[in-house]
């Protein structure tokens, strides 16, 4: 199955903004940026909203046939495993296996001196930036296997479930091991590939935790220029790996909870050009929050449902972070009180929760919490969609922009 070098993932919690973002696809088109989307949904959203992944694959055919787009787009069963991948089979043509809760689980010691034995005669130098020539040995191998390889043969035993499912050649595999506490290094992901390459796991994307902290919905935190390193060692990596294990031509990395990364797209756009790689972001467009910055624009009822779902998060933080505790941070004495919030203007909201970094009155603590309270709007049921349908002009304003101005240009501009 074709993959675009640059891919975009369009998350959508409620389904409705497929249109608005797949016009911010044709703006780069039109500018000479070549992305495809990737429609994705994961199964705990999924399950706190209460829709299915039918009802993805139906936004995304939709939005293609109204819109006449001519080019490639996939559907995205977003961190899935053996428990959970059923459900996705048949709406899906990507899926991301997630092994991050596999990562440090011990194999069997003839399993990891296996990959040792196969991976020895194999091991040549290669280039790092930075690092020059770098030769690894049979004890990294090892160290690397007793902690990634379990997680590399998770993947395995997932990917030839798909294949008896759906036929070999008939989806896009993405490896998913964002969701841990260490970080990967770019050694580590060399072994990674090649744990991958052995289960036979033809891996198109793959997504480590890179250094620095990536939360829902607002900029990076860390060292930028140590991130930059780390990011180009790893294209170094993957282009060594390719070569060095058979994997696919087009691997590329994935940057989950990449949406709103601002200070990090010039990086990646710079070193993508570089190396000629291709990149997939994930979760980008924050579309969610487009549907509330809308709603509050558009005053009346509309701002009065995006203060109650904020109020109510206040009330219900405990439950709302839970799922998301590694990818928030929330420091929750500067969050707005109920009493804050329920004065605020139109004006003043958006302020509060449109990242715009520049602004004074921006609250990154604020639009942390927004973003994980849509099982709120959720529970709203009919007067949250019809919301959306009433105020669906200015909302897919919001989230055009937001997705072409913010992502895809900042992101892709001059590195095709």
């Amino acid at each position: 199955m074709n993959l675009s070098r640059f891919t975009i993932g369009t998350g959508d919690r409620f389904g409705r903004q497929g249109q608005a973002q797949l016009r911010a696809l044709h703006l780069a088109r039109e500018a000479g940026i070549p992305v495809s989307p990737v429609w994705n949904k994961s199964n705990r959203e999924h399950t706190l909203i209460g829709t299915d992944p039918a009802d993805t694959r139906r936004e995304a055919d939709d939005a293609v046939h109204a819109l006449g787009w001519t080019y490639g787009y996939h559907v995205d069963a977003d961190h899935i495993n053996l428990s959970n991948v059923d459900r996705f089979i048949p709406a899906s043509d990507f899926f991301t296996l997630d092994v991050a809760d596999a990562i440090g689980k011990t194999d069997a010691p003839d399993t990891v001196e296996a990959f040792v034995q196969w991976i020895t005669p194999r091991l040549r130098p290669i280039q790092l930036p930075a690092q020059g020539e770098v030769t690894f040995s049979s004890d990294e191998a090892r160290a690397a296997a007793e902690v990634f390889l379990f997680a590399a043969r998770e993947a395995g035993r997932l990917y030839r479930h798909l294949v008896e499912a759906k036929g070999a050649g008939n989806f896009v595999t993405e490896v998913s091991m964002d969701e841990t506490v260490r970080p990967q290094s770019p050694a580590e992901l060399y072994f990674i590939l090649a744990m991958l390459a052995r289960e036979g796991v033809p891996v198109r994307t793959v997504a480590p935790k890179f250094t620095g902290s990536f939360h829902k919905g607002v900029d990076y935190i860390g060292d930028i220029s140590k991130f930059a390193a780390e990011f180009e060692a790893d294209l170094a990596v993957i282009r060594a790996a390719i070569g060095d294990f058979g994997l696919p031509e087009d691997l590329k990395l994935s940057v989950h909870s990449g949406s709103d990364k601002f200070s990090l797209y010039p990086v990646m756009n710079r070193l993508v050009q570089q190396y000629g790689a291709g990149l997939h972001l994930k979760t980008a467009g924050t579309t969610w929050l487009e549907e509330v910055i809308g709603l509050a624009e558009a005053g009346g009822e509309g701002l009065e449902i995006a203060k109650s779902i904020s109020t109510e998060a206040l009330a219900r933080y405990d439950e709302l972070s839970g799922p998301y505790a590694t990818v928030i941070h929330i420091e929750r004495e500067r969050l707005p009180g109920a009493g804050t919030i329920s004065n605020w203007t139109s004006a003043q909201f958006v302020e509060a929760l449109r990242h715009e970094p520049q602004c004074p009155q921006f609250q990154p603590d604020f639009r942390q919490l927004v973003h994980i309270a849509f099982k709120i709007a959720a529970g709203m049921g009919q007067r949250y969609l019809n919301a959306l349908d009433q105020h669906q002009t200015i909302i897919a304003k919001n989230v055009t922009h937001n997705l072409w101005h913010r992502h895809l240009k900042p992101l892709y501009a001059g590195a095709a």
